[in-house]
């Protein structure tokens, strides 16, 4: 009979973290996720996106898709060479066609799953941005994996991940 008691009690605590832990992940994919101040440590670029947006009947995001973007931010006024922004679907998403919405950039990669954006050179305060067509397979749970790199005017690599996980809020 103990046996049970203890069996039905670890169940019972298995139970509500799964259940806290649902309810923190769903919490989690409604709240917008304003970026950290656009930047991981040391990283010179800020990175963009919509934070709301709407959705039509069918799932499609309106008014031309999701849109991201990268800008230097850079304190010590460096140009940067070689700069992407590489936005991975990881949940729930499907992107269409992309475009280029700003001048010297340009879509390096492009599948239903990922894009890619470059810039050859990014002056401070410069920036590159692309909108992506977007159909979303669920409203509810959605996540996208940024990563940003590139090289300093002297040549060096640098590479930063920033604001992955949950962000946006869906307008019906």
């Amino acid at each position: 009979m103990n046996r049970m008691r203890t069996t039905a009690a670890v169940l019972g605590v298995t139970g509500a973290l799964t259940v806290a832990q649902l309810g923190l992940a769903g919490a989690a994919s409604a709240a917008p996720v304003a970026p950290q101040a656009g930047q991981a440590a040391n990283c010179p670029i800020k990175i963009s996106y919509l934070k709301n947006f709407y959705i039509d009947k069918n799932n499609w995001v309106t008014n031309g898709g999701l849109r991201f973007g990268l800008k230097n931010t850079s304190k010590k006024k460096e140009t940067f060479k070689n700069v992407s922004l590489k936005v991975t679907n990881t949940k729930s998403l499907r992107f269409g066609k992309a475009t280029v919405t700003t001048k010297g950039a340009r879509i390096t990669q492009k599948t239903n799953q990922i894009v890619k954006v470059a810039a050859k050179t990014l002056k401070p305060g410069a920036g590159a941005a692309f909108k992506v067509s977007t159909h979303m397979l669920r409203t509810d749970l959605y996540e996208v994996k940024f990563t940003v790199y590139g090289k300093t005017a002297s040549g060096k690599n640098w590479g930063c991940a920033v604001d992955q996980g949950y962000w946006g809020t869906v307008k019906h």
